[in-house]
């Protein structure tokens, strides 16, 4: 049959040069762009996945430049705080220096005041100008703030950490659970080596407590209130301190840890000879005798956990909330509500870092970082019960070297001291355990997730070449066809001859 109006056979050619075309084209295109899939008509349900990926890398990407950028923070901070130690270090140096009058004269005390109150000065200038990018970083503008906290019942609080998820406000619930208890034993006014409140014996007594021990010798006729007063001279340097008691059903000598808690302990015990009868009781009236006993460490319940107590101090490490608190005796040492209980609100604050690759609370990380000035290290108690800080070290200031409270300016030191490297440890920690660690996980999650991305996505160029090659062909083929199709109507010229 030989027809002209209609070549079917170079309609069918021209359909498969237009697929081959087609088929040639996106080869082309994949190759030239490395992906497999560039538009949605490509692969659906693959872009979809694919973008999704993306959107995850894209995230994970920003989560390890925030990460690597908080790692910058917290050594900077570091960096800082280590040199405010180092200051901290001289100046101890200096009043252990000067508390030595009997070989240094007044000038030299004099100039070491000088230089305790540069360096006291230099720690405070440290504060206010550690920054790192316009962000002030030991200042007190990285510290939560409080408010509604009852000084009468914690003297110092230090928040280390808060998530505060979608509420404004954190409240915070203190109730004491276990009482914190000083060391305790008792000389009897009658009994015991005594009669009516007089030794019966001559007795050389050792009493130490925690800061030392130290031997007293009476003589048989001594009187228990000039015992008291003996014991209470030395009272610096064993931690033990005694009150004649003489009321009714208590009569005698009470003895007591200066501090609270498991680590202060009294003991009371006769040495060499005489001390005949001599015996110390765990309390008056029908107490037992024992020549040791030791303090009770205060235990708090917050927000309804269980919190770590070691003498007056309470400190709590949850997720939601890390905190560590200085409770004053008279609150610690309370057992039945309302005075054992204390509330007051976390309102903000803190440093957030965004450590995960979406904007959640549970993938942030709440930091405090307080400030160093001089005004707020130390935190020292003084016999007076008053609280002073490093600043009182300076001249003209309660503690300077010439008012002779060298014990008091070497607790400041040695507070202030414990908490700038108790900062340090807990920056240090963050960085190491929570900074670096979530540097690597994300890292590999961003490895695979980018490599389950490529699968999808990307070209693979070894097939896409072998498919080029064939679609080349077939395209050479198919145009080949057609002029060949084209021509095949001219055959029907033969018949008009």
């Amino acid at each position: 049959m030989a027809r002209i109006n209609t070549n079917v056979s170079s309609m069918i050619a021209q359909s498969n040069l237009r697929q081959t075309n087609s088929d040639l084209a996106v080869r082309l295109q994949r190759l030239s762009t490395g992906l497999r899939i560039n538009r949605g008509a490509d692969d659906p349900a693959g872009l979809i996945v694919s973008e999704r990926l993306r959107s995850e890398m894209k995230g994970l990407n920003q989560a390890v430049d925030n990460s690597e950028r908080a790692s910058s923070v917290i050594a900077t901070s570091e960096g800082y705080l280590a040199e405010v130690a180092d200051l901290l270090n001289s100046v101890k140096n200096l009043v252990v220096e000067a508390a030595n009058t009997g070989g240094v004269s007044k000038d030299e005390v004099e100039a070491n005041q000088l230089q305790i109150d540069s360096a006291i000065d230099s720690i405070t200038r440290i504060s206010n100008v550690a920054s790192f990018a316009g962000l002030n970083l030991l200042n007190g503008s990285l510290e939560y703030t409080t408010e509604g906290v009852q000084n009468s019942d914690i003297a110092f609080t230090r928040i280390d950490s808060a998530r505060f998820g979608n509420s404004d406000t954190i409240d915070v619930d203190v109730q004491i659970s276990t009482p914190a208890e000083q060391a305790s034993l008792v000389l009897s006014g009658n009994g015991g080596g005594f009669t009516g409140f007089v030794l019966d014996d001559d007795l050389t007594l050792e009493v130490a407590g925690m800061d030392g021990a130290q031997t007293l010798t009476f003589a048989a006729g001594t009187q228990q209130s000039a015992m008291v007063d003996a014991i209470n001279l030395i009272s610096d340097s064993t931690g033990v301190e005694a009150t004649f008691v003489n009321t009714a059903g208590e009569t005698g000598i009470r003895f007591n840890s200066v501090d609270y808690g498991s680590d202060a302990f009294v003991s009371v015990r006769p040495v060499g000879s005489g001390g005949t009868g001599f015996a110390a009781f765990d309390d008056f009236g029908t107490g037992n005798v024992t020549q040791r006993d030791a303090g009770v460490d205060v235990r708090a319940v917050v927000n309804g956990a269980l919190a770590t107590g070691r003498g007056l101090d309470v400190s709590l490490n949850t997720p939601a909330l890390a905190v560590q608190f200085d409770l004053t005796a008279a609150f610690a040492t309370q057992t039945t509500p309302p005075g054992n209980q204390t509330s007051f609100q976390i309102t903000g604050g803190g440093a957030n870092f965004q450590l995960g690759p979406s904007v959640s609370s549970s993938q942030q990380v709440s930091l405090g970082i307080g400030s160093v000035a001089a005004s707020r290290l130390g935190g020292a108690l003084s016999a007076d019960g008053d609280r002073f800080f490093l600043d009182s070290i300076k001249s003209g200031q309660a503690n300077e070297l010439s008012t002779g409270n060298g014990q008091l300016a070497s607790e400041i030191l040695d507070k202030a001291i414990l908490e700038v490297s108790k900062m340090r440890g807990r920056l240090g920690a963050f960085e190491r355990n929570t900074i670096q660690t979530n540097i690597r996980s994300l890292q590999v999650g961003l490895e695979n997730i980018t490599s389950s991305e490529s699968k999808i996505r990307d070209a693979d160029f070894a097939a896409e070449t072998a498919r080029l090659s064939r679609a080349q062909i077939l395209n050479q083929a198919g145009t080949s066809v057609l002029a060949t199709a084209n021509t095949n109507a001219q055959n029907v010229l033969a018949l008009l001859q």
